[in-house]
């Protein structure tokens, strides 16, 4: 195999494993009003599934990204199929509440391993003016696996049913493990070692040095407000709203999560290519994505449900671009840091989007079963989704603050090394 060749064959495996790790991810929103039947779960106990999910995959963050310093990528992603597949197949067979809490448990820990492992392998791979567009690539790709969650698995969930939808999830967990064991590499061959393995001492003066830097701080917040209404919507409240606050089928809410991915799958390319030729404007990307978000729901729930279609497809459309705005958040991480604690600093973005999409997740579910006394409602949908606008205002506080500091901290590297800088 040629060198490209090699490349690609390692990039391609890397991405299958999170294509399927994003399948699990989302595996429970296409079965959510199946669960609620199955374990009889009130609306704020079938989001505390994914909130718990969620929470131990925002957790794991940092340390994961101190052990993919450690032990390398390939481990990583490997041990993080594994342990998706561990969880779905626990799902498959799982009758009560607790047992099938424990199983996405599992999907959330295999989670926390995989994004930002094969992100380790997009760096280590290609060259760097191709990383903000390959990591685009990787992330909204990826996110095809919500396809394979909304169509097939939701067919054999609806047809053949519960158990056999999941367990078919874990065999494909299992097979993406010994692709990715038999192809990915940590580093193309005669790359230089990683630095050696840091002592706890120093992993904690990283972990405080790459918060302590304002264009990780910017990294984080950029996630934080781009990437949760399109996630919480994606992963628990876009089929129950879209079902049971519009009418709409199953089918034709499935349907929706297919646009979903397909227009964040091509906004992606051009959020990257924006990126890496304009460094200087990346913020302004995020700022527009969280605007854009903020006034489609305005107008979606603001209008008397149900919606027209048209607006439907709208906000789903304007929901999808959110996954590729989080991006610009590690390419914050990436330029804003030196390479020893690159782990770290996209350890400490990544949780930002996701601590916001459990808080949200969580708010929603309590305040349906608040406002519509533990029923599905139009209603009681439109309550709940404002509590989106707070964390909102957060975030783009967060960035402000951030990216003032991040422009104050390189305009006076600039003025000690006289030469450009990447900015914000």
């Amino acid at each position: 195999m040629t060198k490209t060749g090699r490349i690609w064959a390692v990039w391609a495996v890397g991405l299958s494993a999170y294509l399927v790790g994003v399948m699990h991810r989302s595996s429970f929103g296409i079965a959510g009003l199946e669960a609620a039947e199955r374990f009889d779960a009130s609306p704020a106990a079938l989001s505390g599934f994914v909130v718990l999910q969620l929470l131990v995959y925002a957790l794991l963050q940092v340390p994961v990204g101190m052990m993919l310093d450690r032990f390398g990528a390939r481990r990583m992603i490997a041990a993080g199929a594994l342990t998706m597949a561990a969880g779905q197949l626990v799902m498959a067979l799982a009758a009560d509440l607790p047992v099938a809490i424990a199983a996405r448990v599992l999907v959330g820990t295999g989670d926390a391993l995989t994004f930002i492992s094969v992100l380790s392998v997009v760096g280590a791979w290609f060259p760097a003016r191709r990383i903000p567009l390959m990591t685009q690539l990787t992330g909204l790709l990826g996110q095809f696996g919500q396809i394979l969650s909304a169509v097939p698995l939701a067919a054999v969930l609806y047809g053949p049913g519960w158990t056999p939808a999941f367990v078919s999830a874990a065999a494909l967990g299992l097979a993406v493990a010994i692709a990715v064991v038999a192809v990915v590499r940590d580093r193309p061959d005669g790359a230089a070692a990683p630095a050696r393995v840091a002592s706890p001492r120093e992993i904690l003066h990283g972990l405080r040095s790459s918060w302590l830097e304002p264009g990780t701080r910017l990294g984080f917040y950029t996630h934080m407000g781009t990437q949760f209404s399109g996630t919480v919507f994606a992963l628990l409240w876009g089929v129950p709203y879209l079902v049971a606050g519009h009418g709409l089928s199953a089918g034709a809410a499935s349907g929706l999560l297919t646009v979903f991915v397909v227009t964040g799958a091509l906004a992606g390319p051009l959020m990257g290519e924006l990126t890496a030729r304009h460094p200087m404007r990346r913020s302004w990307l995020a700022i527009g994505v969280i605007a854009s978000n903020a006034f489609i729901w305005t107008v979606v729930l603001l209008v008397p449900p149900p919606a027209p279609p048209w607006l439907l497809v709208a906000l789903v459309v304007v929901l999808s671009v959110g996954g590729p705005g989080s991006m610009v958040g590690f390419d914050f991480a990436r330029t804003f840091n030196p390479s020893h604690r690159q782990g770290t600093a996209v350890g400490i973005v990544n949780q930002g989007g996701f601590y916001a999409s459990l808080l949200v997740a969580l708010a929603v579910g309590i305040l349906i079963g608040h406002s519509g006394n533990g029923e599905y409602t139009p209603e009681s949908f439109r309550v709940a989704w404002a509590v989106q606008y707070p964390v909102w205002a957060a975030a783009l506080a967060g960035i402000l603050v951030a990216r003032r500091k991040a422009r104050r901290r390189m305009a006076a590297e600039r003025q000690r090394v006289r030469e450009p800088v990447e900015t914000a």
